[in-house]
């Protein structure tokens, strides 16, 4: 490697650090901040560091059983609602991907156009619609309105393409069906695509705040978000607290990137692909 080469890659590590750094900062302000006392979180002049560490904050909103019951319902909400549009994009995508019927290139138009509706302009007739279903402070509010997505369908549709055809006419020449295909070929190939959607519906699901706002008015039914919100509004000059809750609450997610990183970026690869 001559001089030239090595200058650049070592200006590119610095960058990427700087560009890291960045990114984190909030994120460690927000940690640390929930060692502080509640008059030291937003002190001038400002200290990254508390003057005096304390895990008080931290203890006492674990005690908390509304920010505990939050978070079980909240975790399980979400595992449900990422297996369910797991399960029915790709079922949909695999039927748009390989089975020949009338008017599919039709439908197909259709359901992509609906990536392109702002989710804040169908909101208020998506809300009448769970309203006369009576679903409002129900699970099944939060879950199943948003398990269907086209951008999913769509992504798990460019991965099938990809896939051989010979494996597929090999299976129906043995005298597979089409749903034996599906569950016994696809399906267990889409491993990589399928974290990449399940790991965005799992953290749409567990980031959502307007929805759940919304729809649910029952504490026992409140998201993290919703709980968070709730205390801000309710406990605003105890900001050390909230910042220890919302460390908590992140901690899922960053655990679950930390899990499957090298299956995103194998997944952002396909993504580039036809």
């Amino acid at each position: 490697m001559n001089l030239k080469e090595q200058t650049v890659k070592t200006i590119m590590y610095v960058i990427g650090i700087l560009i890291a750094v960045v990114a984190l900062f909030p994120l460690a302000w927000m940690v640390i901040a929930g060692f502080k006392e509640k008059t030291e979180v937003l002190a001038t002049p400002f200290r990254f560091f508390p003057e005096k560490w304390q895990f008080a904050n931290y203890s006492e909103i674990l005690a908390d059983p509304m920010f505990s019951k939050s978070m079980a319902v909240t975790f399980a909400g979400a595992v449900i609602f990422a297996a369910l549009s797991l399960i029915i994009n790709s079922m949909a995508a695999y039927v748009f991907a390989r089975l020949e019927f009338r008017f599919k290139r039709t439908l197909w138009v259709f359901v992509i156009c609906t990536m392109f509706i702002p989710g804040m302009a169908i909101l208020l007739t998506s809300f009448i619609v769970v309203t006369e279903m009576k679903m409002l402070d129900t699970m099944a509010v939060l879950i199943l309105p948003g398990v269907a997505s086209a951008g999913h369908m769509f992504f798990i549709r460019q991965f099938y393409l990809n896939i051989p055809l010979a494996l597929e006419e090999a299976a129906l020449i043995d005298g597979a069906n089409r749903w034996k295909i599906f569950t016994s070929i696809f399906f267990p190939m889409s491993y990589p695509v399928f974290v990449i959607v399940g790991i965005g519906s799992y953290l749409g699901y567990w980031n959502s705040f307007v929805w759940p706002t919304m729809t649910i008015t029952n504490p026992d039914l409140f998201q993290i978000m919703q709980f968070l919100n709730t205390f801000r509004s309710e406990r605003s000059t105890e900001l050390g607290l909230l910042m220890a809750g919302s460390t908590l609450a992140a901690i899922p997610t960053i655990i679950l990137f930390l899990v499957f990183q090298k299956y995103i970026i194998k997944g952002i690869k396909i993504s580039g692909l036809k």
